[in-house]
């Protein structure tokens, strides 16, 4: 096979890896923190990818409505939140999950009452390319990978270099101990979910140029999300990474090598590295909550 589709087929795949990283992350921290599915977190996917659309119509500007896209994700999540789960967090993670994904298809059917069922195409912010190894490829894709790993980067320095981050590190391990020392785990909860939902608004806007936005394009990706998420390890946001961007090479290459790789490789893979570490590439036994 020609070496300009292998690199092509890599960058593609980093930078599906990397959308695949800011919507797992957000579910990733928090079942690590709360201990909840948050299936909604689709939903702030979708919505920044619409938000972004409409803001980049209304004003001809990208890397704004994409920022616009982020946050009005958080601000749906802050809602949803305050409303929903900050009064079923002491419940079973099955009803959380349940709730979360009944949330999921409710405002997927508001986005179509809104925008409608046709999918609108969005402007890409960069059309130049980058020889890269002799090819052509696109610097929107490697502007996406570096803005995942530079998301990466940043939740890292949060939890590991300030005090919030030490708070919600503590807590993972054991939020009773942590509520006892007078930290408010609550407003950790609501600042954890808000992140995740602005994490994956961001996704979405990010997204929208290199596919159509679509009401379906969150329900679309629930499979490779939860792979990402099981594959990594639950909680672990190192996993979520290395996990995502495994699952984006096994989706763009094995497509290159026989088409209907694309769907079934990823499931392929995770049943594999199921076998060999139950818990995920970096996951661990159930903490206590």
């Amino acid at each position: 096979m020609d070496a300009n589709l292998w690199v092509s087929g890599v960058v593609y795949g980093l930078s599906m890896g990397s959308i695949f990283f800011l919507l797992a992350a957000g579910l990733s921290l928090c079942f690590g923190l709360m201990r909840i599915i948050s299936l909604d977190q689709l939903l702030y996917y979708s919505l920044g990818a619409y938000v972004a659309y409409q803001v980049n119509v209304a004003t001809g500007l990208t890397w704004p409505a994409m920022v616009c896209g982020a946050l009005a994700a958080g601000a749906l999540s802050w809602v949803v939140e305050r409303w929903v789960f900050d009064r079923i967090y002491a419940r079973e993670i099955t009803f959380t999950m349940i709730t979360s994904f009944g949330i999921l298809v409710a405002g997927v059917g508001a986005i179509k009452y809104v925008w409608g069922l046709v999918p609108r195409p969005m402007g890409i912010p960069v059309e130049a390319q980058v020889a890269l190894l002799g090819v052509n490829v696109p610097v929107y894709r490697i502007i996406v990978i570096g803005v995942a790993l530079a998301v990466y980067g940043l939740i890292q320095w949060v939890l590991n270099r300030t005090i919030v981050g030490t708070a919600i590190r503590a807590a993972v391990e054991d939020v009773d101990q942590v509520e006892g020392l007078g930290v408010d785990v609550y407003r950790l909860f609501t600042g954890t979910f808000v992140g995740a939902g602005m994490l994956s608004g961001l996704a979405g806007a990010l997204h929208g140029p290199l596919v159509m936005v679509d009401p379906q394009m969150g329900l679309e990706v629930v499979p490779f999300v939860f792979m990402v998420v099981i594959i990594g390890g639950l909680g672990s946001l190192k996993g979520t990474l290395v996990s995502a961007f495994l699952v984006g090479q096994v989706v763009s290459l094995g497509s290159l090598i026989y088409a209907p790789l694309a769907q079934m490789a990823p499931f392929a893979a995770m049943l594999l590295i199921l076998l060999w570490k139950p818990t995920g590439l970096y996951g661990s036994a159930l903490l206590r909550r």
